[in-house]
Order: structure tokens, then C-alpha cells, then sequence
């Protein structure tokens, strides 16, 4: 196996050309550059990454932990991070939590044992206090979809609240007075504060919260089902559907539509995330737009920027929601 004195000597150049060269450093005229890597080539010279990494104290690896990996919220996340990344010349490892606070601390360390340069975290379990801990390791930690004041120059978030509210506003103005909504797992804040925009919403339009308009689903296609099933089980009166995302917002349009439920005629459904296939459902699926994608895109860049010292970035922490309006929701018929 070649090892780098070979390749400095048959350069002609000395070690630290060779380092220079294999760490991309600007400071090597491309002449000098060349004869490294034509040398390498000759050889069949491979750098050992984890003595690289030993040496320069960096691995050029980001770690990201998220809930899950299936589903079109994550995808767009994790697109959108890796390949900000990838771009910079930097590579991820990717795990997931669960929305479970011991494996979410499982994943958070296994990504520092990695000796991750920086890592991404969308937890759900962990607390406040656990976070803020750990950032005060050697392991910079940036979070996705969380605000902790405490944090707040580590965090890129989205102002969910408003999206809830813009939510409902969006059926109110189209007159729909009996509006159930199906929430999400309320230990998470972001189904938490979508739930309270909701409730401004109402507030504001002089309309009392209905407890038995509201059920806790699971963020899932069947928390969608489940919750519609037993709104027209309770034979409650209704004549629009919040649901805190897009999938559950999938799944009740699927269980109206087998139930006879003409849409949006009959009942006017509205989404949150706007994740890739609300523009495919039948009808088009009126939703929040998330722009998941982009604050995965700006997490990366925010650790190019302190972690790797790209200071030319621009950086946005802060994501407000907007209403994308389609044909799954209708001014109600009188």
C-alpha cells in the first residue's frame, strides 16, 4: 500500500505540499497541485480519512438526527441539508430519535462519538434543559423546527402558530363556522402551537373552542382516518376539517371520499406542511406551506458558516408559513 512519503518523493515535493494538496488548501499553485496528483494517481494512493481527520482535529462531517425517516416532511428536510452540504464538500451521517427522549439521547450521542464536526438535531422528546446542556460540549448543536431562547442563534424555526392560524382563518373567511380539527401529538411543540393559532383564529371570529370538534391524532395518514371516523361516529355537526399536516390531512380526505363525502362540497379539508404530494391529491389539497426544504438549506449553511468559517453566508433563522390555497377547501354552501 502507497503511503504519503512515496507520493513526496516522487512529487518532489515535501509532506506538508502533500497534506496541503489533500486538504484542498488555495495556498498550492495548480502546477505543484498537479504533480501531487498525478503522483497519488501513479501509486494508487488513497488518504486514510480518519487519520485526516485525527490530524486536523476535523472529519468534514455533519451529523443530523430526525424524528423519522419515511414520509415527504423528513425527505425535504434532509434533501435540503445534505445538499447544502454536499455542495461545501461535506458529508452527513443520518439517525433517527423517534420522538423518544432515550432515543433520541442514543442517537444525539452516537453522532458525537463520530466525532461529528457539527450536528442538526429535529428532537421532539428531549427538553429544554437537555439541550441547552449539551450545547455547551465540544459538539456544536443546531436545531431543526425548535426554539429555545436560550439557543436561539443555534435554531431555525417556523412560526407555527401563525400557520395554525392562517389555517383556520383561510375556512372562516370562507364562512364554515362548524370547524372540527385534528391535531397532533400535543407533547410536540409544533402540533402544540399550530393548535393555538386555531385557536386565535376562533377567538377571534367570536367562536367558542369545541372540545368534542377536536381530536389528537398521530401525525400519520391513520390519525387522519381515525379522527374523521370518530367526528361522523359522535354524529357531530361540522362542515370543514383542520388537520395539523398534510398526511393526516391525506388520510381524512381518503376516508371522506369512501364515506360518500363529496369534496369540498360537502366538507372542506385543510392541510399543514404542503409536503410534495398536496398538489397530487384529489381534489388539490389547501395547506400551510412549510418551507421545510429551505430552513434544511439555511441549518447547513448556518453550520458552513460558524463551524467551517464561510462568513460570506446569509443567514435567515426564522421561517413564517404561508396559505396555499387549492380545491380541497370551498366557500360553504348555504
Amino acid at each position: 500500500m502507497a503511503t504519503i512519503y512515496q507520493v513526496s518523493e516522487l512529487a518532489g515535493v515535501s509532506l506538508a505540499t502533500v497534506s496541503r494538496v489533500m486538504n484542498k488548501n488555495t495556498r498550492v499553485s495548480d502546477k505543484t497541485k498537479q504533480k501531487v496528483l498525478d503522483a497519488m494517481e501513479q501509486l494508487g494512493y488513497k488518504p486514510n480519512s480518519i487519520a485526516q481527520s485525527l490530524a486536523s482535529n476535523c472529519t468534514n462531517s455533519v451529523g443530523i438526527l430526525v424524528s423519522e425517516l419515511h414520509g415527504p416532511f423528513f425527505a425535504q428536510m434532509m434533501a435540503g441539508i445534505e445538499s447544502e452540504l454536499r455542495a461545501a464538500g461535506k458529508h452527513v451521517i443520518i439517525t433517527t430519535g423517534h420522538s423518544e427522549e432515550d432515543k433520541e439521547q442514543e442517537g444525539i450521542e452516537f453522532l458525537i462519538s463520530r466525532r461529528c464536526d457539527a450536528i442538526i438535531l429535529h428532537v421532539e422528546a428531549v427538553s429544554d434543559d437537555y439541550l441547552i446542556k449539551l450545547s455547551k460540549g465540544s459538539t456544536p448543536v443546531y436545531l431543526m423546527s425548535r426554539y429555545v431562547e436560550q439557543l436561539k442563534d443555534n435554531c431555525i424555526s417556523l412560526d407555527n402558530q401563525l400557520g395554525g392560524y392562517l389555517a383556520t382563518k383561510s375556512i372562516l373567511n370562507q364562512g364554515h363556522t362548524q370547524i372540527a380539527y385534528i391535531a397532533g401529538p400535543q407533547f410536540k411543540a409544533d402540533a402544540f402551537n399550530r393548535l393555538e393559532g386555531h385557536k386565535q383564529a376562533l377567538t377571534e371570529a367570536d367562536i367558542k373552542f369545541d372540545p368534542a370538534l377536536y381530536y389528537i391524532g398521530d401525525f400519520n395518514e391513520t390519525g387522519g382516518s381515525k379522527g374523521l371516523k370518530h367526528f361522523i361516529d359522535e354524529k357531530l355537526s361540522f362542515t370543514a376539517l383542520v388537520c395539523a399536516n398534510d398526511e393526516m390531512a391525506s388520510g381524512a380526505m381518503k376516508y371522506a371520499r369512501e364515506h360518500g363525502y363529496n369534496l369540498p362540497n360537502d366538507l372542506s379539508i385543510v392541510g399543514f406542511d404542503n409536503v410534495i404530494f398536496a398538489n397530487y391529491l384529489y381534489p388539490t389539497l389547501t395547506t400551510i406551506d412549510n418551507p421545510i426544504g429551505k430552513m434544511g438549506e439555511m441549518a447547513a449553511k448556518l453550520v458552513l458558516k460558524d463551524v467551517y468559517q464561510n462568513k460570506n453566508l446569509v443567514i435567515n433563522r426564522f421561517f413564517e408559513p404561508t396559505l396555499m390555497q387549492r380545491d380541497s377547501s370551498a366557500p360553504l354552501i348555504k
